[in-house]
């Protein structure tokens, strides 16, 4: 049963909206405990639900596909979930500068159906099919691509934010020379919607190479595993990314990834596959650019200096144990991603993570289910000067801690 408050909320945003894009809260499956949730369309809505909301003082969680809303830390006494995936749509492809300008609703899997007609692409692939620009953003999730092209701040050169007061912001602009707001764009990149709802973006493109060759080799251990990723990175045949899959129980296999022109990519490949003792083929392998971990489950993400990895990946497999530890990821760049499966003890996980901790440069909880939230923070401790510039941050673009709150690190 509604509160007073939250009908009033109700009838506010239906009178901003329209009554069919505002409905109580029915299926919570995530756990973010909302009473309403409103579906707006672009940012001009967003803006009015973003009035309401403050007028009303509701706490506010946006959401896309919701592929990721389960992601960091659970968001505390959540008023309003602020659905923003009815916001699909390319607003601009320019081709010729190479840039393409999406609402915040929009799959990134649907942005590279357009643009790669015309031999363009935007170099964010996802593991989750589903994701969306805003919540790619939000969570600054990249896939291999990021070897060779950068994350996705290195990628967004142009944001429209809405603020916790419905103020409607931008930042950078629409060509890739374009340089004014590039920090406010890193700013808002893996803030997990705690600064503000994300209502469009521009990203520059870059061109499809004509062809694409994959090598592959097994490792039998983590020492042979971080040698063979060094040798590929290292190379002349200038790999655009290197990833590592180790399946539960199974062996370590190392794959690098080539492009360029016809021909002369496969000859790069032959060689270097030569060099480490591996096979080249046209295809990635199925494991490519996934998460070792599904969405029961409980994955980490570890990361360590590239040079550190065969000290990393030892730890990792030092750490098994009994536990059915799956580790994949960017080896190339030192970003790992451990996964669990759900039934896993919860104390088991918080352990693992502990050592993860103890050793590599950082280690957080990607998702994980309720209960191993219950024992782990998933951001885990964070230096108390970066934290109090992170908490002033909070303060200044969300005053009354109404965005998300308690999703971010340090409760933020």
């Amino acid at each position: 049963m509604r509160t007073k408050t939250t009908d009033a909320a109700h009838d506010a945003l239906a009178a901003a909206l329209g009554a069919d894009n505002v409905r109580p809260a029915a299926d919570d499956a995530k756990g973010i405990g909302h009473q309403l949730v409103a579906a707006v369309k672009g940012t001009e809505q967003a803006a009015a639900a973003m009035k309401v909301a403050a007028e009303h003082e509701l706490r506010v969680v946006p959401k896309g596909s919701g592929s990721k809303l389960d992601w960091g830390a659970p968001p505390r006494d959540v008023d309003l979930l602020l659905d923003v995936s009815p916001a699909n749509e390319i607003v601009e492809h320019a081709a010729g500068d190479l840039v393409v300008h999406a609402l915040a609703g929009t799959p990134i899997a649907d942005i590279n159906r357009v643009v790669r007609e015309g031999g363009q692409q935007l170099a964010i692939d996802q593991p989750l099919a589903t994701a969306t620009v805003g919540g790619v953003i939000a969570t600054a999730t990249s896939g291999p691509c990021r070897h060779l092209f950068g994350g996705v701040r290195d990628l967004l050169i142009g944001i429209t934010v809405v603020l916790a007061d419905g103020t409607v912001t931008t930042a950078g602009g629409k060509v890739v020379k374009n340089v004014a707001g590039y920090d406010l764009c890193k700013l808002y990149t893996g803030s997990f919607g705690t600064l503000g709802v994300i209502t469009e973006a521009v990203f520059r493109l870059h061109p499809v190479a004509a062809e694409h060759r994959w090598i592959t080799v097994s490792a039998d251990d983590p020492a042979a595993a971080a040698e063979a990723a060094d040798t590929i990175r290292h190379s002349q045949a200038m790999p655009t990314a290197i990833e590592i899959d180790r399946p539960a129980g199974g062996a370590h296999t190392v794959c690098g990834q080539l492009e360029g022109r016809p021909s002369a990519t496969h000859d790069r490949a032959l060689e270097l596959a030569a060099a480490v003792g591996g096979e080249v083929v046209d295809q990635p392998p199925q494991w490519w650019g996934q998460h070792p971990f599904d969405a029961d489950g409980t994955g980490l993400r570890v990361g360590a200096e590239p040079a550190d990895m065969r000290a990393l990946l030892t730890v990792i497999e030092e750490s098994f144990g009994d536990l059915p530890i799956s580790v994949r990821g960017a080896i190339g760049l030192g970003v790992l991603h451990v996964g669990l499966p759900a039934g896993v003890d919860p104390a088991a996980i918080a352990r693992l993570t502990a050592q993860l901790r103890d050793r590599a440069d950082y280690a957080v909880l990607e998702r994980a289910p309720r209960e191993v939230l219950e024992v782990v923070d998933p951001w885990g401790p964070l230096a108390a000067g970066p934290l109090t510039l992170m908490r002033r941050t909070k303060d200044q673009f969300d005053p009354q801690h109404r965005l998300a709150p308690g999703r971010f690190v340090g409760g933020i």
